[in-house]
């Protein structure tokens, strides 16, 4: 019977990020047949790696481990997941795209700038990933959803798809003239997930972020946008963790172009 669970390897326990002057533990989920196949794979790099395949994890996990080998199981499978540690204590302000008068500088810019001049480069040249934006992903919940978003407007020749979940809008309202300013490339597609029980503003600024992305779909862009909101959604991993394959699937399986 074909074991379908993804490899799971620490790329290091201790990957150095001179940015921060710090160490962060980064892992990779493979397809389960990586090693018997000589294909590239398109590669998608989450946040708060600690959160996304640890059972024990203090808040609940997304339990992607599991997620992809159902996937893999369904045909799913050509998909590389990169998985990035937050900072623990230091996790809002590295997340941060802007400065804020109660959060101090955020250190955002300089997280990407990490990942896109280090991370990246190192990435590419372990793994066989395919390396165009088309094929690259960046995503993440809360605060990992916010840089993610960051991460994908600043930087739409690197980041093509972005799997936005309950993003921390609120702390930053700078993002929404991003928006604005952003100009997709061909076959950008970006995910957004809330729950209409996450804060009392929270369904508002993603409607708002809705609102601006829609500004710029026609029916000849090459640009698609999916927005699910969920009533009853709350602000934790459990509903990230239902909401991880379909985003998986939509992003990099759903063909509408």
């Amino acid at each position: 019977m074909t074991n379908y669970n993804p490899i799971i390897e620490v790329i290091e326990e201790a990957y150095y990020i001179a940015e921060f002057d710090t160490t962060r533990k980064i892992s990779a989920l493979l397809p389960y047949d990586y090693y018997e196949s000589e294909k590239h794979y398109a590669v998608l790099y989450l946040q708060d790696g600690q959160n996304l395949f640890n059972p024990h994890a203090p808040f609940g996990d997304w339990a992607i481990d599991k997620s992809l080998a159902i996937l893999a199981q369904d045909g799913y499978k050509d998909l590389i997941i990169i998985a990035i540690d937050h900072g623990d204590e230091k996790r809002t302000s590295e997340y941060l795209p802007y400065k804020h008068s109660k959060y101090g500088e955020g250190q955002g810019k300089s997280y990407i700038n990490f990942m896109r001049e280090k991370l990246i480069p190192y990435v590419n040249n372990k793994y066989r990933v395919l390396t165009d934006y088309a094929d690259t992903g960046i995503g993440g919940s809360s605060m990992g959803g916010l840089i993610s978003l960051y991460g994908g407007l600043k930087h739409p020749e690197i980041f093509g798809k972005l799997m936005v979940f309950s993003p921390s809008l609120w702390i930053a309202k700078k993002i929404y003239k991003e928006a604005k300013k952003f100009t997709p490339r061909t076959d950008t597609k970006v995910y957004v997930y809330a729950g209409g029980k996450e804060s009392k503003t929270h369904l508002n600024n993603v409607l708002r972020l809705e609102g601006i992305f829609k500004d710029k779909i026609s029916d000849d862009a090459f640009f698609d946008m999916e927005v699910k909101i969920n009533p009853t959604g709350k602000h934790s991993e459990w509903y990230w963790a239902q909401e991880f394959p379909k985003a998986v699937k939509w992003l990099f399986y759903d063909k509408r172009f």
